[in-house]
């Protein structure tokens, strides 16, 4: 019998991979926009259940929240309509089916590689969390602050893109 931890994990990896299949098949970008919402919040549920809780709460607050307002805006303030769909290329029809299984099996390969070394990183969240936001708001408070910055200067962009008169 699986614990409840693996069936919480399959749960939340299926509504990611839900999430994201929706985001590419979606027309309208906004629908696009909400399932990346989706397979963010289901993100954050799988850091959570590896004990990470900061990157859980920065995935949720940063990105499904400060990103993806940022996203929604500069589509509504584009007025981005549906999207049209065209014939695939013939190249991408042939040759897309055996890259991505190619990709496919170096993800695994990588996946399995990466996970042999888990075992020693187990148990050591908390200090690891208290160090890496000692270090974020110490020694690289100046780039965090840029960001938030140039996330700004992003909107005002967005801003005067949208209100330029054709």
């Amino acid at each position: 019998m699986p614990s409840a931890q693996i069936i919480v994990f399959f749960i939340l990896a299926a509504v990611a991979v839900l999430g994201a299949v929706s985001l590419i098949v979606q027309r309208h970008p906004i629908r696009s926009a909400l399932s990346l919402i989706v397979v963010m919040v289901s993100l954050a549920g799988l850091y959570l259940l590896q004990g990470a809780e900061l990157v859980a709460a920065i995935q949720i607050i940063v990105y499904a929240g400060a990103i993806m307002v940022l996203f929604v805006f500069v589509i509504m303030l584009l007025n981005a309509g549906e999207e049209e769909r065209t014939n695939v290329s013939r190249i991408a029809r042939y040759a897309g089916l055996p890259l991505g299984f190619f990709l496919l099996l170096q993800l695994a390969w990588w996946v399995g590689r990466g996970t042999q070394g888990m075992a020693t990183v187990a148990g050591q969240s908390p200090a690891m969390t208290r160090n890496l936001s000692r270090l974020l708001f110490t020694d690289f408070l100046l780039p965090f602050e840029l960001t938030s910055i140039l996330i700004l200067v992003a909107i005002l962009g967005a801003v005067v893109l949208a209100k330029r008169e054709n």
